[in-house]
């Protein structure tokens, strides 16, 4: 099933989106992540769409077609305020839900924290609630485990501060962190649209921003604010990412309405690697009753 595609005008660029599914069915957003692109969801919206949702994912500020955005703001503020504005741009309702992978689930991480969010229930995949990663009495043992073993994961953070470095090798991080983050898939055809999504030092160098910025405009307290609506939280345990091990600190916080669970055999791109199950999680928890 072939995307619609087409752009919408946000306050500080023009935002270019791919929708699956039916004109008039219940609208689902869907936010990708770092390094990657709206046609990610390629595989989950479809089956999303057959249950009659109009899946819209738009791409994210500063990856084309979409726009660099005016402000140059990369933060998560700025991110969480394009999803909102995305719901009003696009017909949302009250019923409309956030789903968001990796730095998309940073930043439906923060609306769903947001007294003011228009969205009716948040899911996040391989990011949960940053708030959740704090552990407690309890959860302290698998918490440092988790906390040791991070740093291997994560050492490209460090190296995407140190300015135009991350730039001139773009090519070899996103190469590397897609075969180290989801260890033995495919991901040619998700490279080859990354590579037309970030064509030059321009827009590598506004992706790449998103890491600088994390600190600014009280980037890490707005992501790190308790969840105000329903959320939905899926980690693969092979994440080469975010470590598989936090997910024992996180999943004691989720009380109902709000669910999690940890999907065997796969790794950070656990929508691409294994969609029926994750839309299967998904359909559950947008039918399920608060």
């Amino acid at each position: 099933m072939p995307p619609r595609e087409y752009s919408v005008e946000l306050p500080t660029h023009s935002a270019g989106v791919l929708e699956w599914g039916p004109p008039d069915g219940e609208l689902l957003i869907a936010l990708h992540g770092f390094p990657d692109t709206a046609w990610t969801w390629r595989t989950v919206a479809p089956l999303l769409a057959d249950a009659g949702y109009r899946v819209a994912a738009p791409f994210l500020r500063g990856y084309a077609p979409s726009g660099i955005p005016a402000d140059r703001d990369y933060s998560v503020r700025a991110l969480a305020a394009d999803a909102i504005a995305l719901h009003e741009r696009l017909g949302g309702t009250a019923t409309t839900a956030l789903v968001g992978h990796d730095w998309g689930a940073i930043a439906a991480s923060a609306v769903a924290g947001d007294k003011g969010s228009p969205y009716s229930r948040v899911a996040l995949l391989a990011v949960p609630p940053l708030v959740y990663l704090s552990p407690t009495p309890e959860t302290r043992g698998p918490w440092r485990g988790a906390l040791l073993r991070q740093p291997f994961h994560s050492w490209y953070i460090g190296y995407n501060q140190v300015p135009g470095l991350a730039e001139r090798n773009f090519d070899w991080l996103v190469r590397r962190l897609w075969k180290r983050w989801s260890p033995g898939y495919d991901a040619i055809d998700d490279l080859d649209r990354l590579a037309r999504a970030v064509p030059d030092r321009a827009h590598a160098t506004a992706v790449i921003s998103y890491y600088r910025a994390l600190r600014s405009r009280g980037g890490t307290r707005v992501a790190s604010a308790p969840p105000r609506v329903p959320l939905l939280y899926l980690h693969g345990d092979r994440d080469g990412a975010l470590d598989p091990r936090f997910f024992a600190v996180v999943e004691p916080r989720i009380a109902p309405p709000s669910r999690a669970a940890l999907l065997p055999g796969v790794g950070h791109f656990l929508h691409l690697e294994q969609p029926d199950t994750v839309t299967r999680h998904l359909l559950d928890f947008l039918r399920a009753a608060d």
